[in-house]
């Protein structure tokens, strides 16, 4: 599986941390995060995320920021995202199962390293249900 990671300056130890377990998994990942706690601008890093998952260059992507809010933000502005800001593994697999989301936005402020492995874990396992989900996902663009 192909996995795009980016992360601003609160994120750079998850993005690490993260970014071992896909590979110990044997997933591809790109990484365009930043490597310093130095002040940066989420947008930077998160937008080449939305764009490889929106033209199908990754299956998914992974973005991080202090609360997750800027990071989910900005990618939801990207054609064919559904980007979830989750802070736990339930709320996750409702976001893939139920909204298929295809970007996971972790608040690196509100959850360990630990519990951001589990979610990543649970995001790239849960499938989409499909069936009555599928017609609710069409109505989510705008145009």
């Amino acid at each position: 599986m192909k996995i795009s990671i980016g992360n601003d300056h609160a994120g750079p130890s998850y993005k690490d941390a993260i970014v071992e377990f896909l590979h110990s998994k044997g997933h591809e990942v790109t990484n365009y995060g930043t490597d310093t706690q130095d002040s940066v601008d989420y947008a930077d890093f998160i937008h080449p995320v939305a764009t490889d998952v929106s033209n199908t260059k990754a299956d998914f992507g992974i973005i991080i920021c202090g609360s997750g809010n800027g990071a989910a933000m900005t990618a939801n502005k990207h054609q064919k995202i559904r980007a979830a800001l989750c802070w736990n593994v339930e709320i996750v697999e409702l976001a893939r199962s139920h909204n298929d989301a295809n970007i996971l936005s972790i608040p690196a402020r509100f959850v360990s390293i630990p519990q951001a492995i589990q979610m990543v874990d649970a995001f790239i396992n849960t499938e989409f249900e499909g069936g009555r989900h599928q017609g609710r996902i069409k109505k989510i663009p705008c145009s």
